[in-house]
């Protein structure tokens, strides 16, 4: 039996005011309050990289759980903001910071729906190869690809990573998953060729609220559960806006779906572990995980709280 045993996380040195970065833009303070729901973003120094965050997000993990650095056997990062030109992957770099020599290492393609398909994809392999200790990392800083002047998207997205550990004595094991992508409207968040990203906020939000809740009410029906059986959804904290208004499309108690990001952005891939992490020890028996954006690709699964 594997599954989540402890979460690390890390976040950018600099704090910026959004509410005061919003005047820039000429948009009121309620617009970000109650829409973006972001009041404060965490970004990375210039010269900190994307590893640098897992390393940190590596030790507060350490820092919650000590970590046997030869007992590691394996190692994913999450990214679409690699180190450098993404060569080679971030992993390899990750793991000679960090120097776990011989685990393996390789990083996976996926912004905000990685951590669901992170996590399906360790488990599956650490099963398949008699692995015993795995490392998922998610570390996306979007300042590297972010348009200052875009007001679109630079009222958003903070940078940080998490990691998470994955073992033999769990707190949480997967259910059953589902994915899909659509690749037709691969264009509505995308880098152009400027190297900045775009974003197209209004067709994001309709996917958001008019694909996912599907998604979400078919995993509960094949995890043989309704959504009363959920303790907590951890979904992707897209935006303020978009959390509750997915809250209320499932007709799910606003309690129970927690926008919890609002000092730190939208750290795409990192989302869900950030929100997850403070929660572990609170003991929830069934939380169900939802991320959805880029791609457009989401996933949806269903961790189940092991037994004591």
């Amino acid at each position: 039996m594997i599954g989540i045993v402890d979460i690390g996380v890390s976040y950018g040195d600099v704090v910026i005011d959004n509410l005061r970065r919003a005047q820039t833009f000429d948009r009121p303070e309620d617009f970000i309050r109650d829409k973006i729901g972001f009041t404060e973003l965490r970004r990375k120094q210039p010269e900190t990289e994307t590893s640098d965050l897992c390393v940190a997000a590596f030790e507060n993990l350490c820092e919650r759980t000590p970590i046997d650095p030869e007992s590691v056997e394996c190692i994913v990062v999450v990214t679409q903001t690699p180190d450098g030109h993404g060569l080679p992957h971030t992993s390899s770099i990750v793991q000679g910071k960090l120097g776990l020599h011989g685990a393996a290492a390789f990083d996976v393609s996926l912004g905000c729906s990685g951590y669901v398909h992170g996590l399906s994809i360790l488990n599956a392999f650490m099963q398949a190869n008699g692995m015993r200790c795995g490392l998922l990392f998610t570390a996306d800083p979007y300042s590297k690809v972010l348009d200052s002047e875009d007001v679109v998207t630079e009222l958003l997205f903070g940078d940080g990573a998490t990691c998470t550990l994955i073992g033999t004595d769990p707190l949480y094991q997967l259910g059953h998953c589902l994915f899909e992508n659509d690749g037709t409207k691969h264009q509505l968040l995308s880098v152009e060729k400027t190297g900045r990203l775009q974003m197209d906020g209004r067709s994001i939000f309709n996917f958001s609220l008019g694909t996912v809740p599907r998604q979400i009410k078919k995993c509960l029906e094949q995890n043989q559960l309704t959504p009363a059986d959920v303790d907590l959804f951890v979904l992707h904290q897209a935006s303020r806006y978009i959390v509750e208004n997915m809250a209320k499309r499932l007709g799910v108690p606003a309690e129970k779906v927690p926008f919890a990001l609002a000092r730190i952005g939208n750290t795409v891939s990192s989302t869900i572990p950030m929100t997850l992490q403070p929660r572990l020890q609170e003991k929830q028996r069934t939380i169900l995980i939802s991320g959805f954006g880029v791609g457009l690709s989401w996933g949806t699964t269903v961790l189940k709280r092991c037994s004591a």
